[in-house]
């Protein structure tokens, strides 16, 4: 009788009762669902408007995800991936150029009656006037975690073009294509850090917890009570605003220092990774003041909408936007 090893995503699909580890973007339902729940989070919320600008820049992101095709990745790259069991395409190593596309396609939006308001358009026509090489530029500093500090205002309409670039690449994968990682705290798709943990309901993946990328938007599976930047399982810590709903927590780490959201689903089953990491910007406050703690990273559109005036020598000056 002969016997064989079953692989990984061999044995899941074995197993009926098993819980998917990977969720890839649903893109027809994601800008839309997300821009919903930042305008219910902006009632009441003290960065309210805010929250009311990033939800246009959410809608610009649903308005062109529809308009963009993309060539589908190269087959060659999706079994090197899953060989050395490493991410599929890392984002600052492989910007589709139709990301320019599709920010043309937001400015566009955002420029029109229903977009932003009058003082905001010096600063959507400052992107416009910026070449393609210069756009790629600053598009990959941003993907780096790193960005010149005049640039900063840019920095929202930039990452949600990406975002939707990313987020339609990885909705056009299967999930056994998405290969095993390690370090599983980085992105299996793009390698990018997630914005915050989701405790989600409902089907297969109910109870269960998923690190939500900030850049492509694919979820992948982590146990609960491990910090999801460092693995430890010792001195992991919830803290949350007094007297809240604790729809979401930031969960600290000892080992490390740092600390990340978890969005508890089970609390409010409308409660979105992205959006509700953004809307509880107070928690973020909290801890900065109160706490030793650093946010291990970054929100993709938490960032001002229009950057100070600058000198020369503070223009060129790279920022990482997790310390923001």
């Amino acid at each position: 009788m002969q016997t064989r090893i079953l692989q990984p995503g061999e044995i899941e699909a074995l197993d009926k009762t098993s819980f998917p580890r990977v969720l890839l973007p649903q893109v027809s339902t994601l800008f839309a669902e997300r821009a919903a729940r930042l305008r219910q989070l902006a009632d009441g919320n003290p960065i309210a408007d805010y929250l009311q600008f990033a939800a246009k820049i959410v809608d610009a992101q649903h308005a062109a995800a529809g308009s963009v095709e993309l060539q589908p990745m190269d087959r060659s790259n999706i079994e090197r991936s899953q060989q050395f069991s490493m991410p599929l395409l890392p984002a600052a190593d492989h910007i589709d150029p139709a990301w320019q596309q599709v920010l043309n396609a937001m400015l566009d939006t955002l420029s029109g009656s229903e977009g932003l308001p009058e003082p905001l358009q010096p600063l959507l026509q400052s992107l416009r006037d910026l070449s393609q090489d210069e756009r790629d530029t600053i598009a990959k500093r941003l993907l780096q975690k790193e960005v010149a500090a005049r640039h900063i205002g840019m920095a929202p309409f930039i990452m949600a073009a990406l975002q939707v670039t990313y987020a339609k690449r990885a909705a056009a994968l299967d999930v056994e294509d998405v290969p095993y990682t390690d370090p599983a705290t980085i992105c299996p798709v793009c390698a990018s850090e997630p914005v915050s943990s989701v405790l989600r309901i409902g089907g297969k993946a109910n109870g269960h917890r998923y690190l939500h990328c900030g850049t492509c938007c694919t979820e992948w599976q982590l146990v609960r009570v491990k910090c999801s930047h460092c693995e430890s399982t010792k001195g992991i810590h919830y803290q949350s605003i007094e007297g809240g709903k604790e729809v979401v927590t930031a969960e600290t780490c000892d080992e490390c220092g740092t600390y990340r959201k978890v969005v508890n689903q089970e609390k409010d089953p409308m409660a979105e990774p992205l959006a509700d990491d953004l809307a509880t910007l107070t928690l973020d406050l909290l801890m900065s003041e109160n706490t030793q703690f650093k946010r291990a990273s970054a929100n993709p559109l938490l960032f001002v909408a229009v950057a100070e005036e600058q000198t020369d020598a503070q223009s060129a000056e790279l920022v990482d936007p997790a310390a923001e």
